[in-house]
């Protein structure tokens, strides 16, 4: 019985961690015959898991998704991984989910093994999240009906509150939610506007019903984060600038968040940052506080307003210096 138990824990494992398996695969897997292979698949069947089989030579095994939710089967280090993501998820910026993975954490170290308990507790015990900067929360409700109406291609109805603070009634195809450290984001063709769009979801609130289903179109960028990340840190702003920075990209990214600017690989040594400032006196302290060389590529009058800014800080440094050598004379006759 017990070797029985550990052999259709194994098949388990196996099914979780493959898509599709022949029963031959299945049966060398486990060094039984494709008969108990099949007696085994039944007992998992008879436990609640969805095991999906399909005849002929190119037939096998699949575990699909069931009306139930049957244990998961973790080995340890993935045990550990879905503690740690809910334990982020607790101070995460989605609504309605804080508590609900508590109680999902709980569950979990109920069942974990003292083994892997210990080490649960101790990131519960000795971990805290930094407070301070967190976007504005959304409610689990609003993301699934947004990702649902992306996957069914349904357009979506909704009012917008703009960044000052002015509403709009929108109709948008949805196609792709971007989501930061702090915000929520939902690309879409805007139908009255008949252009791309990028919405803040803590902005926005549904107004079903939705529909009816719309035509895919031609994405407006390969990749939807870069396109959001270019938008908000540099569409967004009324200075834009394009600057080259003696510096890896890679190196350079610790220091800027993809949404302050975009990060472009020229060569093992330098990148080009694309960024936007309400003005060119924040975008020059932006650029300056990132503490690599760099060159201005444009706008010209970001430039031109370095040179004057250099100006004014070297006269000040010119009067520092002469301050502290007078200071340093005054002592000595002292």
């Amino acid at each position: 019985m017990r070797e029985t138990s550990a052999r259709l824990l194994r098949l388990l494992s196996l099914l979780q961690a493959h898509r599709d398996w022949s029963g031959a695969e299945l049966a060398e897997r486990l060094r039984v015959t494709p008969r108990t292979v099949r007696r085994d698949v039944e007992r998992l069947r008879t436990l609640g898991y969805p095991v999906h089989s399909t005849t002929g030579t190119a037939g096998g095994y699949r575990l699909g998704a069931g009306a139930e939710l049957p244990p998961l089967l973790l080995d340890d280090d993935e045990a550990v991984a879905v503690a740690v993501g809910l334990r982020t998820a607790a101070h995460n910026v989605v609504q309605g989910m804080e508590e609900s993975s508590v109680r999902a954490l709980a569950k979990l170290e109920q069942v974990l093994p003292h083994r892997l308990r210990r080490r649960v507790s101790a990131l519960t015990a000795f971990t805290d999240p930094l407070g301070g900067r967190r976007g504005p929360a959304v409610e689990v409700e609003t993301i699934t009906e947004v990702v649902n109406a992306c996957r069914d291609r349904q357009r979506l109805r909704f009012t917008y509150r703009g960044h000052d603070g002015s509403g709009s009634r929108r109709v948008v195809e949805p196609y792709r939610l971007v989501c930061s450290s702090h915000r929520w984001y939902l690309v879409g063709w805007d139908a009255d506007r008949a252009d791309w769009r990028t919405f803040r979801l803590d902005r926005l609130t549904l107004t079903p019903p939705h529909g009816p289903r719309f035509a895919l179109r031609e994405p407006p960028a390969e990749d939807w984060a870069a396109y959001v990340s270019e938008g908000i840190s540099t569409g967004a702003y009324p200075e834009r600038a394009t600057v080259l920075l003696h510096a890896p990209a890679d190196r350079v990214a610790e220091r800027i968040a993809p949404t302050a600017g975009v990060l472009e690989p020229v060569d093992g040594r330098t990148c080009l940052l694309r960024t936007g400032a309400p003005s060119l006196d924040e975008m020059a302290l932006h650029v300056l506080m990132l503490g690599f060389d760099f060159e201005v590529r444009e706008p010209a009058a970001l430039g031109e307003r370095m040179e004057e800014l250099a100006g004014r800080l070297g006269r000040a440094a010119r009067a520092w210096r002469t301050e502290g050598e007078g200071r340093e004379q005054g002592r000595g006759r002292g």
